[in-house]
């Protein structure tokens, strides 16, 4: 039986899941809300459109919470009150005691509950884990993450402009979390050695950040980050994880690619779409596992407080 499941919040990532949801057999989408009614009315041909959250909520098994950060407790406790299962986006929120306040809820609660981080299931993320775990690189080096946003928001982002503002938006928030929580998964917890942020309007301005450089450690390898979004180029979204008999890399999100002393090979052959289609399948197959208290690997709310502690390091320095 499919699990009847609701969307609170239809900017550009929820807007994402009513496709999802509405195309995977294991999902009933029966219900969706904004506080925007414009972005309401873009999918009423998509999904009933509920009179608010609490309504949402009410007609769920599972809520997937899709607004920004600053509202993300709000509606998971809602959800908790209700005794309805979550699916969150991240980060949970931009307060770390409230964040940590919030898990303690969420466990407490014994409710299925997880939060959106890609690499949770995405093939080549998977891929990637299951071939450190066999040794295929030989004892691990280090791990290197490249960033480049040549616009910040991306034009895709057009309706999420809190993403340019620094309270809580900007790119590591939105994009170096993705590979935190990733690298946790690959090496153990990371923690934050040395780090520097610097901003278009200065450390009091608002804009969110345009450059960022960080050393981080682990129980095993070091790990770098070199992120900017200011200067033209095509966008660079690259993790590689060196090793003494070779490295691989997960490059524009969704590619994996190996080396050893020549040029990178691309392990897998499907277009970057289709790869970005497999990747939400897998996210959506996994969150049915959860649902039927099957092992997953769906993010829990502990691993995503994790991630914002080491994000929130960096940002503040």
């Amino acid at each position: 039986m499919a699990h009847r499941v609701g969307i609170i919040g239809l900017g550009t990532v929820g807007s994402r899941f009513v496709d999802q949801f509405n195309s995977h057999d294991a999902f009933d989408l029966v219900a969706a809300w904004d506080i925007d009614s414009e972005a309401c009315a873009a999918h009423e041909s998509t999904v009933r459109i509920a009179s608010d959250s609490n309504a949402v909520i009410a007609e769920s098994d599972l809520v997937y919470v899709a607004v920004p950060p600053f509202h993300h407790a709000q509606y998971v406790l809602d959800c908790l009150k209700a005794e309805t299962a979550i699916f969150c986006e991240k980060p949970l929120g931009i307060d770390l005691p409230s964040s940590r306040q919030l898990v303690r809820a969420v466990e407490q609660s014994g409710l299925p509950a997880g939060v959106n981080f890609v690499f949770s299931s995405a093939p080549s993320a998977t891929t990637l884990q299951e071939k450190i775990a066999n040794k295929e690189l030989g004892d691990l080096v280090r791990a290197d993450l490249r960033l480049h946003f040549s616009q910040w928001p991306r034009a895709w982002h057009d309706k999420a402009q809190w993403l340019r503002l620094r309270d809580q938006g900007g790119w590591i928030r939105e994009v170096v979390s993705h590979f935190i929580f990733l690298a946790h998964r690959l090496v153990g917890e990371i923690r934050l050695e040395s780090g520097y942020v610097d901003y278009e309007d200065g450390p009091e301005g608002s804009l969110c950040e345009q450059t960022a450089l960080a050393q981080f450690s682990s129980s095993s390898i070091p790990v770098s980050l070199a992120g900017t979004s200011i200067g033209a180029g095509s966008d660079v979204v690259d993790l590689t994880v060196r090793g003494e008999a070779g490295a691989l890399r997960i490059w524009d999100w969704y590619r994996l690619q190996e080396s050893g002393l020549d040029d990178w090979v691309d392990l897998f052959s499907s277009t970057r779409e289709q790869l970005g289609v497999d990747a939400y399948l897998a996210q959506l197959t996994q969150l049915d596992q959860m649902m039927r208290g099957h092992e997953h690997t769906i993010a829990t709310f502990r691993e995503a407080l994790l991630v914002q502690e080491c994000v929130e390091s960096l940002i503040t320095g």
